[in-house]
């Protein structure tokens, strides 16, 4: 499979998230007597599709922390395709909301013109995200590596280890308590990853 070439041409826009997301300084976060850590970055792959939405929640709920900061990541063909760029950014702004809403962590977002596993593997690079989360076309994994998937090649090769999630049954839901604030009704979802990785992401 072809690798990611250092000297292909890459062309991006960042995207401007909305003002009205409170900017709050970066914590500490005390895990034992005598020690801290900082957040992590998590890169997220996005697109318009319900999988997509469904890792993005998963990411949220099961890996985010206060500390931690969000990159969504989008790749299209045609950078200077307005319209899409416009559908594109609003989808970006509503998710960073829902981020800092739900989990309070800070977004940054970014799109990139090219291959969507070439693009996620280069900014993976850039980053160095603790972990690379996205969404399949709804395939098993068996499917996907035969016949091919951003996936697939993501695993293969990205830096940083990814998680790839293939939508469950069920589908998340956010509702609001009383006091309007965000509550999570938990399902099954079916996940695969390099166990030991994510147990060590997981851990709080």
């Amino acid at each position: 499979m072809e690798t990611v070439k250092e000297e292909e041409e890459y062309n991006y826009r960042e995207v401007r998230l909305p003002s009205l997301i409170p900017v709050v300084p970066e914590p500490e976060l005390e895990r034992e007597k005598g020690e801290r850590r900082r957040g992590r970055d998590i890169l997220i792959a996005i697109d318009h599709g319900p999988n997509s939405k469904h890792a993005f929640d998963w990411a949220l709920i099961h890996l985010s922390r206060l500390a931690d900061t969000i990159h969504l990541l989008h790749a299209v063909s045609d950078l200077n395709n307005q319209v899409v760029y416009d559908i594109t950014q609003a989808l970006m702004e509503k998710l960073a909301v829902e981020a800092f809403e739900v989990v309070m962590v800070k977004t940054v977002a970014r799109i990139v013109e090219g291959d969507p596993g070439k693009v996620i593997c280069k900014e993976a690079e850039r980053i160095k995200p603790a972990a690379v989360v996205m969404g399949t076309r709804g395939r098993s994994l068996i499917q996907s590596v035969i016949q091919g998937s951003v996936g697939e090649y993501c695993f293969h090769h990205c830096k940083a280890a990814p998680v790839v999630i293939v939508p469950g049954k069920g589908q998340f839901r956010f509702r609001t308590d009383k006091d309007n604030r965000f509550k999570f009704n938990p399902i099954f979802v079916e996940i695969y990853w390099d166990s030991e990785y994510l147990s060590n992401l997981l851990q709080f």
